[in-house]
Protein backbone atom coordinates (compact mmCIF):
# COMPACT_ATOMS: atom_id res chain seq x y z
CA UNK A 1 0.00 0.00 0.00
CA UNK A 2 1.48 3.54 -0.96
CA UNK A 3 1.98 5.97 2.23
CA UNK A 4 -0.61 8.63 1.42
CA UNK A 5 -2.29 10.47 3.66
CA UNK A 6 -6.59 10.84 3.45
CA UNK A 7 -7.48 12.05 -0.18
CA UNK A 8 -8.96 15.15 -0.39
CA UNK A 9 -12.38 14.90 0.35
CA UNK A 10 -14.93 16.70 -2.12
CA UNK A 11 -17.42 18.95 -0.52
CA UNK A 12 -21.13 17.57 0.11
CA UNK A 13 -23.95 19.59 1.05
CA UNK A 14 -24.26 18.70 4.22
CA UNK A 15 -20.97 17.60 6.36
CA UNK A 16 -21.06 14.02 6.32
CA UNK A 17 -20.13 12.44 2.71
CA UNK A 18 -20.63 10.17 0.23
CA UNK A 19 -19.37 6.62 0.37
CA UNK A 20 -16.77 7.53 -1.88
CA UNK A 21 -15.11 10.26 0.44
CA UNK A 22 -14.47 10.32 3.41
CA UNK A 23 -5.51 22.92 10.15
CA UNK A 24 13.62 47.66 25.18
CA UNK A 25 14.88 46.42 21.72
CA UNK A 26 13.70 47.90 18.35
CA UNK A 27 13.66 44.37 15.53
CA UNK A 28 15.25 44.96 12.56
CA UNK A 29 14.24 44.86 8.97
CA UNK A 30 13.68 41.12 8.53
CA UNK A 31 15.70 39.08 5.53
CA UNK A 32 12.14 38.57 4.32
CA UNK A 33 11.60 42.35 3.68
CA UNK A 34 8.56 42.52 6.47
CA UNK A 35 8.37 45.67 8.15
CA UNK A 36 9.97 46.40 11.68
CA UNK A 37 7.64 44.93 13.88
CA UNK A 38 7.81 47.22 16.87
CA UNK A 39 6.59 50.14 14.34
CA UNK A 40 4.05 47.99 12.86
CA UNK A 41 2.74 46.97 16.47
CA UNK A 42 3.33 50.76 17.77
CA UNK A 43 1.16 52.07 15.05
CA UNK A 44 -1.76 49.57 15.46
CA UNK A 45 -1.61 50.03 19.10
CA UNK A 46 -2.09 53.96 19.01
CA UNK A 47 -5.07 53.79 17.33
CA UNK A 48 -6.96 52.39 20.07
CA UNK A 49 -5.70 55.31 22.14
CA UNK A 50 -4.26 53.18 25.28
CA UNK A 51 -0.97 53.37 27.27
CA UNK A 52 1.91 51.99 25.25
CA UNK A 53 2.42 49.57 27.96
CA UNK A 54 -1.04 48.40 28.56
CA UNK A 55 -2.60 47.84 24.59
CA UNK A 56 -5.24 45.26 23.93
CA UNK A 57 -4.11 43.26 20.98
CA UNK A 58 -5.74 43.63 18.07
CA UNK A 59 -5.35 40.60 16.71
CA UNK A 60 -8.77 38.63 14.93
CA UNK A 61 -8.19 36.14 16.68
CA UNK A 62 -9.13 35.12 20.08
CA UNK A 63 -6.01 32.86 20.76
CA UNK A 64 -3.58 35.55 20.79
CA UNK A 65 -2.23 37.08 24.06
CA UNK A 66 -4.66 39.70 25.03
CA UNK A 67 -1.62 41.95 25.36
CA UNK A 68 0.96 42.04 22.39
CA UNK A 69 4.73 41.56 23.50
CA UNK A 70 6.46 44.50 21.26
CA UNK A 71 9.06 42.03 20.16
CA UNK A 72 6.45 39.25 19.13
CA UNK A 73 6.63 38.07 15.79
CA UNK A 74 3.76 35.47 15.88
CA UNK A 75 2.78 37.52 12.23
CA UNK A 76 5.99 38.56 11.35
CA UNK A 77 8.10 35.15 10.08
CA UNK A 78 9.98 33.28 7.80
CA UNK A 79 10.17 29.45 6.98
CA UNK A 80 13.33 27.66 6.39
CA UNK A 81 12.16 24.55 5.11
CA UNK A 82 14.73 21.82 6.25
CA UNK A 83 13.43 18.47 4.41
CA UNK A 84 16.22 18.54 1.80
CA UNK A 85 19.04 18.94 4.62
CA UNK A 86 17.33 17.37 8.22
CA UNK A 87 15.24 15.49 6.18
CA UNK A 88 18.53 13.76 4.63
CA UNK A 89 19.27 12.46 7.97
CA UNK A 90 15.82 10.52 8.85
CA UNK A 91 16.45 7.14 9.09
CA UNK A 92 14.63 6.05 5.85
CA UNK A 93 15.47 9.03 3.92
CA UNK A 94 17.43 8.65 0.41
CA UNK A 95 15.99 11.41 -1.79
CA UNK A 96 17.71 10.99 -5.57
CA UNK A 97 18.54 14.23 -7.89
CA UNK A 98 14.47 14.07 -9.56
CA UNK A 99 12.80 13.36 -6.22
CA UNK A 100 15.04 16.57 -4.69
CA UNK A 101 14.18 18.82 -7.80
CA UNK A 102 10.21 17.46 -7.02
CA UNK A 103 10.17 18.54 -3.45
CA UNK A 104 12.00 21.55 -4.06
CA UNK A 105 9.15 22.61 -6.61
CA UNK A 106 6.83 21.50 -4.06
CA UNK A 107 8.03 23.58 -1.45
CA UNK A 108 8.33 26.18 -3.59
CA UNK A 109 4.81 26.49 -4.98
CA UNK A 110 3.58 25.96 -1.41
CA UNK A 111 5.25 29.28 -0.49
CA UNK A 112 7.97 28.87 1.88
CA UNK A 113 11.03 31.59 2.21
CA UNK A 114 13.87 29.41 1.76
CA UNK A 115 14.85 26.04 1.10
CA UNK A 116 17.78 24.73 3.06
CA UNK A 117 19.98 21.88 1.19
CA UNK A 118 22.68 19.75 2.51
CA UNK A 119 26.03 20.75 2.49
CA UNK A 120 28.47 20.61 -0.96
CA UNK A 121 31.15 19.06 1.24
CA UNK A 122 28.97 15.75 2.20
CA UNK A 123 29.76 13.87 -1.50
CA UNK A 124 29.67 14.94 -5.27
CA UNK A 125 26.32 14.11 -5.73
CA UNK A 126 25.32 16.23 -3.23
CA UNK A 127 27.23 19.37 -4.87
CA UNK A 128 25.83 18.26 -8.03
CA UNK A 129 22.11 18.42 -6.53
CA UNK A 130 22.76 22.03 -5.07
CA UNK A 131 23.46 23.39 -8.07
CA UNK A 132 20.62 21.64 -9.69
CA UNK A 133 18.22 23.08 -7.28
CA UNK A 134 19.47 26.70 -7.55
CA UNK A 135 19.16 26.75 -11.39
CA UNK A 136 15.47 25.64 -10.84
CA UNK A 137 14.59 29.60 -10.72
CA UNK A 138 12.68 29.17 -7.45
CA UNK A 139 11.00 32.40 -5.66
CA UNK A 140 12.20 30.82 -2.56
CA UNK A 141 15.66 31.53 -1.53
CA UNK A 142 18.08 28.14 -1.55
CA UNK A 143 20.42 28.21 1.32
CA UNK A 144 23.20 25.36 2.14
CA UNK A 145 24.13 24.50 5.38
CA UNK A 146 27.98 23.73 5.89
CA UNK A 147 30.30 22.98 9.10
CA UNK A 148 32.47 26.29 10.17
CA UNK A 149 35.34 25.63 7.73
CA UNK A 150 36.64 27.38 5.02
CA UNK A 151 36.77 24.74 2.79
CA UNK A 152 33.18 23.78 3.29
CA UNK A 153 32.37 27.89 2.60
CA UNK A 154 34.49 28.04 -0.65
CA UNK A 155 32.46 24.57 -2.12
CA UNK A 156 29.10 26.26 -1.27
CA UNK A 157 29.74 30.11 -2.50
CA UNK A 158 30.40 28.13 -6.24
CA UNK A 159 27.34 26.61 -6.28
CA UNK A 160 25.02 29.27 -6.68
CA UNK A 161 22.96 29.17 -3.31
CA UNK A 162 21.72 32.61 -2.15
CA UNK A 163 22.79 32.09 1.38
CA UNK A 164 25.14 29.53 3.51
CA UNK A 165 24.23 28.30 6.91
CA UNK A 166 26.93 27.88 9.22
CA UNK A 167 26.76 25.76 12.28
CA UNK A 168 29.44 24.92 15.08
CA UNK A 169 28.94 23.14 18.21
CA UNK A 170 29.21 25.22 21.44
CA UNK A 171 28.13 22.84 24.20
CA UNK A 172 30.34 21.31 26.46
CA UNK A 173 29.74 18.24 25.10
CA UNK A 174 30.20 18.83 21.52
CA UNK A 175 33.75 20.97 22.65
CA UNK A 176 34.86 17.92 24.12
CA UNK A 177 33.68 15.13 22.29
CA UNK A 178 33.01 16.21 18.80
CA UNK A 179 35.58 19.39 17.49
CA UNK A 180 37.67 19.56 20.39
CA UNK A 181 37.74 23.27 20.08
CA UNK A 182 37.37 26.29 22.83
CA UNK A 183 35.46 29.14 22.26
CA UNK A 184 38.47 31.58 21.29
CA UNK A 185 38.90 29.24 18.19
CA UNK A 186 35.06 29.19 17.52
CA UNK A 187 34.72 32.86 17.12
CA UNK A 188 38.34 33.73 15.29
CA UNK A 189 36.96 30.30 12.53
CA UNK A 190 33.67 31.71 12.27
CA UNK A 191 34.63 35.40 11.85
CA UNK A 192 36.62 34.38 8.93
CA UNK A 193 33.95 32.08 7.45
CA UNK A 194 31.61 34.43 7.87
CA UNK A 195 33.43 37.51 6.73
CA UNK A 196 34.72 35.23 3.47
CA UNK A 197 30.80 34.04 2.43
CA UNK A 198 29.55 37.87 3.01
CA UNK A 199 32.83 39.02 0.42
CA UNK A 200 30.74 37.01 -2.01
CA UNK A 201 27.59 38.73 -1.63
CA UNK A 202 26.05 35.54 -0.18
CA UNK A 203 23.32 36.20 2.46
CA UNK A 204 24.45 34.03 6.07
CA UNK A 205 23.61 33.07 8.96
CA UNK A 206 25.68 31.69 12.15
CA UNK A 207 24.61 29.16 14.33
CA UNK A 208 25.51 27.60 17.37
CA UNK A 209 25.16 23.83 18.06
CA UNK A 210 23.69 22.46 20.93
CA UNK A 211 22.95 25.39 22.01
CA UNK A 212 20.54 25.15 25.37
CA UNK A 213 23.59 22.66 26.65
CA UNK A 214 26.28 25.56 26.37
CA UNK A 215 26.89 28.44 28.40
CA UNK A 216 24.77 31.39 28.29
CA UNK A 217 27.88 33.62 28.87
CA UNK A 218 29.48 31.78 25.61
CA UNK A 219 26.84 32.00 23.99
CA UNK A 220 26.19 35.61 24.30
CA UNK A 221 29.85 36.31 23.15
CA UNK A 222 29.86 34.41 20.01
CA UNK A 223 26.74 36.02 18.67
CA UNK A 224 27.50 39.44 19.58
CA UNK A 225 30.48 39.13 17.91
CA UNK A 226 28.72 37.52 14.55
CA UNK A 227 26.16 40.39 14.60
CA UNK A 228 29.43 42.74 15.06
CA UNK A 229 30.64 41.26 11.97
CA UNK A 230 27.26 41.68 10.01
CA UNK A 231 25.55 38.33 9.60
CA UNK A 232 22.27 37.96 8.77
CA UNK A 233 20.69 35.78 10.91
CA UNK A 234 21.84 34.16 13.73
CA UNK A 235 20.51 30.80 15.29
CA UNK A 236 20.12 28.84 18.17
CA UNK A 237 19.34 25.26 17.96
CA UNK A 238 17.83 22.45 20.90
CA UNK A 239 20.01 19.97 18.88
CA UNK A 240 18.79 16.87 21.26
CA UNK A 241 15.35 17.87 21.67
CA UNK A 242 15.78 19.04 25.73
CA UNK A 243 14.37 22.41 25.82
CA UNK A 244 10.68 23.71 26.85
CA UNK A 245 8.63 27.04 25.43
CA UNK A 246 9.45 28.35 28.77
CA UNK A 247 13.31 28.01 28.39
CA UNK A 248 13.30 28.96 24.98
CA UNK A 249 11.67 31.95 25.46
CA UNK A 250 13.65 33.03 28.12
CA UNK A 251 16.90 32.32 25.22
CA UNK A 252 15.52 33.90 22.77
CA UNK A 253 14.25 37.15 24.55
CA UNK A 254 18.10 37.61 25.45
CA UNK A 255 19.45 37.33 22.86
CA UNK A 256 17.09 39.95 21.19
CA UNK A 257 18.61 42.10 23.72
CA UNK A 258 21.94 41.48 22.81
CA UNK A 259 21.94 41.08 18.66
CA UNK A 260 20.41 43.37 16.13
CA UNK A 261 20.31 40.72 13.19
CA UNK A 262 17.73 38.28 12.89
CA UNK A 263 16.99 35.13 14.55
CA UNK A 264 16.91 31.73 13.38
CA UNK A 265 15.33 28.85 15.29
CA UNK A 266 16.34 24.78 14.87
CA UNK A 267 13.73 22.77 17.80
CA UNK A 268 14.46 18.88 17.50
CA UNK A 269 11.23 17.00 18.63
CA UNK A 270 12.80 14.17 21.25
CA UNK A 271 10.74 15.31 23.92
CA UNK A 272 7.82 16.40 21.90
CA UNK A 273 7.69 19.82 22.60
CA UNK A 274 8.97 21.21 18.95
CA UNK A 275 5.72 23.43 17.68
CA UNK A 276 5.42 24.95 20.82
CA UNK A 277 9.48 26.28 21.25
CA UNK A 278 8.98 27.18 17.80
CA UNK A 279 6.20 29.34 18.64
CA UNK A 280 7.64 30.63 21.84
CA UNK A 281 10.76 31.83 19.80
CA UNK A 282 8.66 33.37 17.59
CA UNK A 283 7.10 35.48 20.62
CA UNK A 284 10.42 35.99 22.15
CA UNK A 285 11.36 37.99 19.12
CA UNK A 286 12.81 35.11 16.52
CA UNK A 287 12.13 35.85 13.16
CA UNK A 288 12.68 32.08 11.36
CA UNK A 289 11.61 28.75 11.74
CA UNK A 290 13.46 25.85 10.29
CA UNK A 291 10.50 22.86 9.55
CA UNK A 292 10.63 19.78 7.73
CA UNK A 293 7.97 18.16 5.95
CA UNK A 294 6.23 15.33 8.29
CA UNK A 295 8.89 16.38 10.83
CA UNK A 296 11.32 13.91 9.40
CA UNK A 297 15.31 14.20 10.69
CA UNK A 298 17.55 13.16 12.71
CA UNK A 299 16.29 10.64 15.72
CA UNK A 300 12.63 11.72 16.35
CA UNK A 301 12.86 15.28 13.80
CA UNK A 302 12.21 18.67 13.74
CA UNK A 303 9.45 21.28 13.98
CA UNK A 304 6.96 19.77 11.40
CA UNK A 305 5.48 22.22 8.20
CA UNK A 306 1.96 21.08 8.45
CA UNK A 307 2.15 20.92 12.27
CA UNK A 308 3.66 24.67 12.81
CA UNK A 309 1.08 26.22 10.17
CA UNK A 310 -1.81 24.51 11.93
CA UNK A 311 -0.03 26.16 15.26
CA UNK A 312 0.22 29.73 13.33
CA UNK A 313 -3.47 29.46 11.86
CA UNK A 314 -4.70 29.64 15.21
CA UNK A 315 -2.82 32.73 16.10
CA UNK A 316 -3.27 34.54 12.72
CA UNK A 317 -5.50 32.79 10.01
CA UNK A 318 -5.57 35.62 7.43
CA UNK A 319 -2.13 36.21 7.66
CA UNK A 320 -0.79 32.60 7.31
CA UNK A 321 -3.27 31.78 4.21
CA UNK A 322 -2.17 34.94 2.57
CA UNK A 323 1.39 33.56 2.46
CA UNK A 324 1.04 29.64 2.13
CA UNK A 325 -1.12 27.57 -0.01
CA UNK A 326 -2.37 25.20 2.51
CA UNK A 327 -4.45 23.08 0.08
CA UNK A 328 -0.78 21.66 -1.25
CA UNK A 329 0.27 20.69 2.09
CA UNK A 330 -1.15 17.08 1.98
CA UNK A 331 0.40 16.92 -1.64
CA UNK A 332 3.70 17.83 -0.53
CA UNK A 333 3.43 15.21 2.52
CA UNK A 334 2.51 12.42 0.42
CA UNK A 335 5.03 12.57 -1.98
CA UNK A 336 7.75 12.89 1.13
CA UNK A 337 6.31 10.10 2.64
CA UNK A 338 6.52 7.50 -0.09
CA UNK A 339 10.06 8.81 -1.13
CA UNK A 340 10.99 7.66 2.49
CA UNK A 341 8.79 4.93 2.57
CA UNK A 342 6.56 5.38 5.71
CA UNK A 343 2.77 6.18 6.10
CA UNK A 344 0.70 9.61 7.26
CA UNK A 345 0.34 9.04 10.97
CA UNK A 346 -3.68 8.52 10.98
CA UNK A 347 -3.40 11.21 13.71
CA UNK A 348 -1.11 14.11 11.21
CA UNK A 349 -1.67 17.40 11.55
CA UNK A 350 -4.13 18.82 9.49
CA UNK A 351 -3.85 15.70 6.52
CA UNK A 352 -3.96 12.85 9.42
CA UNK A 353 -7.09 10.14 8.32
CA UNK A 354 -8.91 11.41 11.66
CA UNK A 355 -7.65 15.11 11.71
CA UNK A 356 -11.62 15.99 10.62
CA UNK A 357 -13.44 12.83 11.76
CA UNK A 358 -16.02 13.07 14.13
CA UNK A 359 -17.47 10.38 15.93
CA UNK A 360 -19.25 11.24 19.15
CA UNK A 361 -23.12 11.51 18.94
CA UNK A 362 -22.85 14.91 20.91
CA UNK A 363 -19.86 15.73 19.04
CA UNK A 364 -21.61 15.08 15.54
CA UNK A 365 -24.52 17.24 16.44
CA UNK A 366 -22.74 20.28 17.59
CA UNK A 367 -20.47 19.63 14.26
CA UNK A 368 -23.68 19.64 12.01
CA UNK A 369 -25.15 23.13 13.67
CA UNK A 370 -22.00 24.57 13.83
CA UNK A 371 -18.25 23.62 12.78
CA UNK A 372 -16.52 25.75 15.18
CA UNK A 373 -17.90 23.71 18.07
CA UNK A 374 -15.30 21.04 17.67
CA UNK A 375 -12.66 22.46 14.89
CA UNK A 376 -10.35 25.06 15.75
CA UNK A 377 -8.91 24.54 11.85
CA UNK A 378 -11.49 24.85 9.27
CA UNK A 379 -10.95 21.89 6.75
CA UNK A 380 -11.51 23.80 3.68
CA UNK A 381 -8.60 26.06 4.18
CA UNK A 382 -6.69 23.13 3.99
CA UNK A 383 -8.55 21.42 1.02
CA UNK A 384 -10.04 19.08 3.11
CA UNK A 385 -13.49 18.26 4.38
CA UNK A 386 -14.67 16.50 7.61
CA UNK A 387 -16.04 13.19 7.69
CA UNK A 388 -18.81 12.52 10.36
CA UNK A 389 -18.53 8.79 11.58
CA UNK A 390 -22.03 7.14 11.99
CA UNK A 391 -21.51 3.47 11.55
CA UNK A 392 -20.87 2.84 15.35
CA UNK A 393 -22.47 2.34 19.11
CA UNK A 394 -21.76 6.20 20.15
CA UNK A 395 -23.64 7.54 17.32
CA UNK A 396 -26.56 9.93 17.67
CA UNK A 397 -29.47 10.27 15.50
CA UNK A 398 -28.81 13.61 14.68
CA UNK A 399 -25.75 12.20 12.81
CA UNK A 400 -27.65 9.86 11.20
CA UNK A 401 -30.49 11.89 10.09
CA UNK A 402 -27.86 14.23 8.10
CA UNK A 403 -26.69 10.51 6.41
CA UNK A 404 -30.79 10.45 5.71
CA UNK A 405 -31.12 13.52 4.37
CA UNK A 406 -28.02 13.28 1.88
CA UNK A 407 -29.37 10.38 0.31
CA UNK A 408 -32.62 11.50 0.12
CA UNK A 409 -35.10 9.33 2.16
CA UNK A 410 -37.97 10.82 3.74
CA UNK A 411 -38.15 9.72 7.28
CA UNK A 412 -39.36 11.52 10.58
CA UNK A 413 -37.32 11.97 13.48
CA UNK A 414 -39.14 9.25 15.64
CA UNK A 415 -38.04 6.76 12.25
CA UNK A 416 -34.23 8.06 12.35
CA UNK A 417 -34.28 7.73 16.22
CA UNK A 418 -35.84 4.25 15.80
CA UNK A 419 -33.00 2.96 13.57
CA UNK A 420 -30.02 4.70 14.82
CA UNK A 421 -30.83 2.53 17.60
CA UNK A 422 -30.13 -0.59 15.43
CA UNK A 423 -26.89 0.84 14.32
CA UNK A 424 -25.99 0.76 18.10
CA UNK A 425 -26.77 -2.45 18.42
CA UNK A 426 -25.52 -3.76 14.98
CA UNK A 427 -22.38 -1.94 15.81
CA UNK A 428 -21.85 -3.53 19.44
CA UNK A 429 -21.45 -6.96 17.68
CA UNK A 430 -19.55 -5.00 14.81
CA UNK A 431 -18.77 -1.81 13.94
CA UNK A 432 -20.31 -0.71 10.55
CA UNK A 433 -18.96 0.81 7.58
CA UNK A 434 -20.61 4.03 5.47
CA UNK A 435 -21.88 1.36 3.03
CA UNK A 436 -23.43 -1.05 5.33
CA UNK A 437 -24.63 2.09 7.23
CA UNK A 438 -26.86 2.90 4.05
CA UNK A 439 -28.34 -0.26 2.81
CA UNK A 440 -29.59 -0.52 6.51
CA UNK A 441 -31.42 3.01 5.89
CA UNK A 442 -31.76 2.01 2.16
CA UNK A 443 -33.86 -1.42 3.94
CA UNK A 444 -35.90 0.90 6.75
CA UNK A 445 -36.57 3.08 4.45
CA UNK A 446 -38.36 0.65 1.57
CA UNK A 447 -39.93 -1.03 5.09
CA UNK A 448 -41.32 1.96 6.28
CA UNK A 449 -42.68 2.98 2.44
CA UNK A 450 -44.31 -0.65 2.05
CA UNK A 451 -46.11 -0.34 5.86
CA UNK A 452 -47.76 2.93 4.39
CA UNK A 453 -49.90 4.12 7.19
CA UNK A 454 -48.71 1.44 9.79
CA UNK A 455 -45.33 3.09 9.27
CA UNK A 456 -45.68 5.87 10.55
CA UNK A 457 -46.60 4.50 13.74
CA UNK A 458 -44.41 3.57 16.83
CA UNK A 459 -44.85 -0.09 16.31
CA UNK A 460 -44.36 0.19 12.79
CA UNK A 461 -41.60 1.77 12.72
CA UNK A 462 -39.59 -0.33 15.02
CA UNK A 463 -40.93 -3.64 13.48
CA UNK A 464 -39.88 -1.69 9.93
CA UNK A 465 -36.40 -1.12 12.00
CA UNK A 466 -36.00 -4.45 13.16
CA UNK A 467 -36.91 -6.09 9.77
CA UNK A 468 -34.20 -3.93 8.08
CA UNK A 469 -31.90 -4.71 10.51
CA UNK A 470 -32.42 -8.66 9.95
CA UNK A 471 -32.05 -8.44 5.72
CA UNK A 472 -28.80 -6.32 6.76
CA UNK A 473 -27.67 -9.35 9.23
CA UNK A 474 -28.61 -12.20 6.54
CA UNK A 475 -26.24 -9.98 3.98
CA UNK A 476 -23.50 -10.10 6.39
CA UNK A 477 -23.94 -13.65 6.69
CA UNK A 478 -23.88 -14.51 3.32
CA UNK A 479 -21.03 -11.70 2.53
CA UNK A 480 -22.98 -10.68 -0.40
CA UNK A 481 -22.83 -7.77 -2.18
CA UNK A 482 -24.61 -5.27 0.19
CA UNK A 483 -26.16 -2.77 -2.80
CA UNK A 484 -29.78 -3.03 -1.67
CA UNK A 485 -32.31 -4.35 -4.39
CA UNK A 486 -35.23 -2.44 -5.24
Amino acid sequence: MSPQATEQRPSTPVPVPTPTTLNGHTAPVHANGATKIEKRTRTAASELHLPEHNRINPSPSVYQPRYQDLLSNVDNFAIIESTLREGEQFANAFFDTETKLKIARALDEFGVEYIELVSPAASEQSRLDVVAITQLGLKAKILTHIRCHMDDARLAVETGVDGVDVVIGTSSYLRQFSHGKDMTYIIKTATEVIEFIKSKGLEVRFSTEDSFRSDLVDLLQVYKAMDKIGVDRVGIADTVGCANPRQVYELVRTLRGVVSCDIETHFHNDTGCAIANAYAALEAGATHVDTSVLGIGERNGITPLGGFCARMYVANRDYVLSKYKMEKLRDIENLVAEAVQIQVPFNNYITGYCAFTHKAGIHAKAILNNPSTYEILKPEDFGMTRYVSIGHRLTGWNAVKSRVEQLGLALNDEQVKAITNQIKLLADVKPMGIEEVDVLLAHFHREVSRQGVEGQKREGVLQAAAQAAALLEEQRRSSTDLTPQN
